[in-house]
């Protein structure tokens, strides 16, 4: 490779249950790779059964990063990631190895690999304080009102997401989707998306998973984490954890709070499909 030429970079990505992990790792020793996660939750210590962490077994020797980097109280922003992901990438590709970039927050992804250029702003305590205040309806309004080209690409439900786009916005008085702008993509990317038979058979497997995670206990581990963090906001809006504290608020059955686990996985990860059906690389096919 040439002191000119861009870096390889294979990226995997895909809905949540579609065997994203277990691809990284089957192309990681064919290629000699190692692997970035591009998933917010595995990030966060602790966020084990509920976030699907692959465990050091299931890595079979394969080097993983952005796993565990820090405790839940941390706001772990997406230019965090970007700026360590692409450290990452340049150790990696010294070592003469191949980075693998694998996950589901298409985010992520977009600002690692596409032509997309961050804005950068300086936290405004104050302006998120305000912000947090609003209805996920009230935020969305105005978001619609202020960029309504990128609200398209919001979920009104992505409340962490409508809340750093308007202080983008308020902050520097313009659409967050003129503030983004475009760049020269710094990677030769290969996008890979996993081979899904029907989204029939992704919801299976969502399913499946959802009552596999009980068996493994993902009540417990939601029990833990609330002892030792508390009721911070990066537990209670996390799927998993958030329908387990419905259940131990008295709120509805360990039954009706699984149910509505699934279906909420379920909806992500149609969420997770249209996001990534922006990208026509992918391929995405169901």
């Amino acid at each position: 490779m040439t002191k000119t030429s861009k870096k390889k970079v294979i990226a995997i990505a895909g809905p949540t249950a579609s065997g994203k992990t277990k691809l990284a790792i089957e192309t990681a020793h064919k290629v000699g790779g190692e692997i970035i996660s591009a998933d917010s939750r595995l990030l966060y210590k602790g966020f084990n059964i509920t976030a699907a962490k692959p465990t050091m077994e299931e890595r079979e020797g394969i080097p993983h990063f952005l796993i565990d980097v820090v405790e839940p109280e941390v706001n772990y922003t997406v230019a965090d990631f970007k700026d360590e992901a692409e450290r990452r990438i340049e150790e990696i590709t010294e070592r003469g190895h191949i980075p693998i970039v694998a996950g589901g927050t298409g985010l992520y992804f977009r600002i690692l690999l596409e032509n997309y250029a961050l804005p950068k702003i300086e936290c405004k305590p104050e302006l998120r304080a305000e912000l947090e205040k609003e209805s996920n309806e009230d935020l969305y309004k105005e978001l619609c009102e202020k960029d309504p080209v990128y609200a398209e690409k919001v979920h009104i439900n992505n409340r962490v997401r409508l809340i750093r786009v308007l202080e983008v916005i308020r902050s520097l008085n313009k659409p967050f989707s003129e503030a983004c702008g475009l760049k020269e993509p710094e990677y030769d990317v290969e996008w890979i998306f996993p081979k899904i038979e029907s989204r029939e058979v992704l919801y299976d497997r969502i399913n499946k998973r959802v009552d596999k995670m009980l068996e493994m206990g993902m009540l417990e581990e939601t029990k833990q984490l609330l002892a030792k963090h508390s009721r911070i906001k990066n537990i209670t809006e996390t799927i998993g954890y958030k329908e387990m504290i419905s259940y131990l608020d008295g709120k509805c059955s360990l039954e009706e709070a699984v149910e509505t686990l699934k279906r909420n996985t379920r909806r992500y990860a149609k969420r997770q499909l249209t996001w990534f059906r922006r990208t026509p690389e992918l391929e995405v096919n169901i």
